[in-house]
């Protein structure tokens, strides 16, 4: 298999997984909001989910289009964020449970989770998407794209944090 094949399969790979956790997070979703869960920050979701669609088919736009030839190093390094992003994501939704999900629903009298990596950061599952959003591109050397969803990542994860932040200040 080519790298560029590699790198295919590799997106491919990815953007299986972003099904998987679409499936675990509209079960606890459902789960929050028939407990009495309250969704916050509505208006940036459709953004996010344009955004991190926006990212795999970047990637593979441009590495098929550019056709650049990364280097060995660069492309098993940033393979091996890509891996590590999604082991600290997964990790996040094992210790977030029946709370994780892709919204911010936070429901009345849950306790804040202050377990796994949330006892380290406040926000791990960001440090996982920054990561993996420069990474993945990365792979095959797709530096527009990398450069491009990791300024409007940062935007929208300033406003998603501060959304995040609000409704978790009501679990206190």
């Amino acid at each position: 298999m080519n790298g560029l094949a590699a790198f295919t399969a590799l997106v491919v790979a990815v953007a299986l997984e972003r099904v998987a956790e679409l499936v675990v997070s509209r079960r606890n979703a459902a789960h929050s909001l028939a407990r009495g869960g309250e969704e916050r920050g509505r208006g940036h979701y459709p953004f996010m989910v344009a955004l991190h669609t926006g990212l795999l088919v970047g990637a593979l736009g441009e590495a098929w289009t550019r056709r650049p030839d990364p280097s060995a190093l660069l492309a098993w390094t940033m393979f091996a964020l890509v891996v590590a992003a999604q082991a600290l994501r997964w990790w996040c939704i094992a210790a977030l449970g029946r709370q994780w999900n892709t919204r911010v629903i936070v429901v009345p009298g849950a306790a804040r989770v202050t377990v796994g990596p949330y006892r380290l950061l406040p926000h791990p599952n960001y440090v996982a998407v920054v990561v993996e959003g420069i990474a993945l591109p990365l792979v095959h050397a797709a530096w527009v794209t990398a450069v491009v969803f990791t300024t409007l990542n940062g935007f929208l994860l300033a406003a998603r944090i501060r959304t995040e932040d609000a409704a978790l200040t009501r679990l206190a």
